[in-house]
């Protein structure tokens, strides 16, 4: 039985995207590469073939990686589902830091869209499992390596 991993919307097309430009662009590209390295003779001792090839691996094991990953995603759009103001993968939450008065905004999504940058964390980030479930008004201890932190969840959207 496949595992399936959540994956919001963005998340899957960002992958299909990227799939897309690694076979019709990086694997021609490689091919072509290649086919000129070999032109110059002897393998053995060709730098520029071997780098090649190495490339082509790796790009191959990418597609393989994306195509696994979207085979076994649970694509969630979190826009069709009605707000309740409660905190679900796909949804972007403001919390309030009681400690610092500081908000912070973070959209929840799966591992491989996790970029903090972007405001986006992991649905398996301590962050998220203590949101996960709870509702606009709750208050959440979070257990971080400097200690206890307590967030209110100010709100809960689904974009």
């Amino acid at each position: 039985m496949v595992t399936r991993v959540p994956m919001t919307v963005a998340g899957a097309e960002r992958l299909r995207e990227e799939v897309e430009q690694l076979k019709r662009i990086e694997r021609p590209r490689i091919s072509k590469a290649i086919a000129e390295a070999r032109a110059h003779g002897d393998l053995k001792e060709n730098a520029e073939y071997h780098a090649a090839r190495e490339q082509q691996g790796f790009v191959e094991a990418r597609i393989s990686d994306i195509e696994s990953k979207l085979s076994a995603a649970q694509i969630i759009d979190v826009a069709r589902i009605p707000p309740t103001g409660k905190v679900i993968f796909g949804v972007t939450v403001a919390i309030l830091n009681l400690e610092t008065d500081e908000t912070l905004r973070y959209q929840i999504v799966g591992e491989d869209e996790a970029s903090v940058k972007e405001n986006r964390i992991s649905v398996t980030s301590p962050l998220a499992r203590s949101l996960i479930g709870k509702e606009e008004g709750d208050v959440v201890v979070v257990r971080t390596p400097g200690g206890d932190a307590e967030y209110e969840i100010v709100s809960v959207l689904h974009l």
